[in-house]
């Protein structure tokens, strides 16, 4: 009896060995995917960050400064805004006179075709 409790102490033993390993190895993995997600991060970035100096040359090679472009941007947009403003301040009034005969005009005959459509709804027609 002390040689089959001697066997299962040791199988025990051997099972705790055997888990303590395979959560030391979940750890190390863990712990190895961290540094790859890190290192994978670094890649992307310097990565990113070239590209983006290859596109600022390409720009500037291109189309000049950046500065330029928006300060002729803003002008013609402001050129813009102020003839359209002069366009309004100069048809606002006819835009509304227009408008009010438009609104003001009664017409008090009716059409032949609706005068048709209610005699021959009432019977009237044969």
């Amino acid at each position: 009896m002390t040689e089959s409790s001697t066997g299962i102490q040791e199988l025990m033993a051997a099972e705790t060995r055997a888990s303590q390993i395979v959560a030391e190895a979940r750890i190390g993995r863990g712990d190895r995917m961290k540094q790859a997600k890190v290192e994978a991060q670094v890649l992307i970035d310097a990565y990113r960050a070239e590209k983006q100096e290859e596109f600022n040359n390409m720009v500037l090679s291109k189309g000049g400064s950046e500065g330029n472009a928006s300060a002729k941007l803003q002008a013609d947009t402001n050129k813009e805004i102020q003839e359209m403003q002069s366009s309004f301040q100069k048809n606002a009034t006819q835009a509304v006179d227009l408008l009010l005969s438009k609104c003001c005009e009664v017409s008090l005959e009716v059409p032949t075709a609706r005068i048709r459509a209610t005699q021959k709804n009432a019977g009237m027609v044969s």
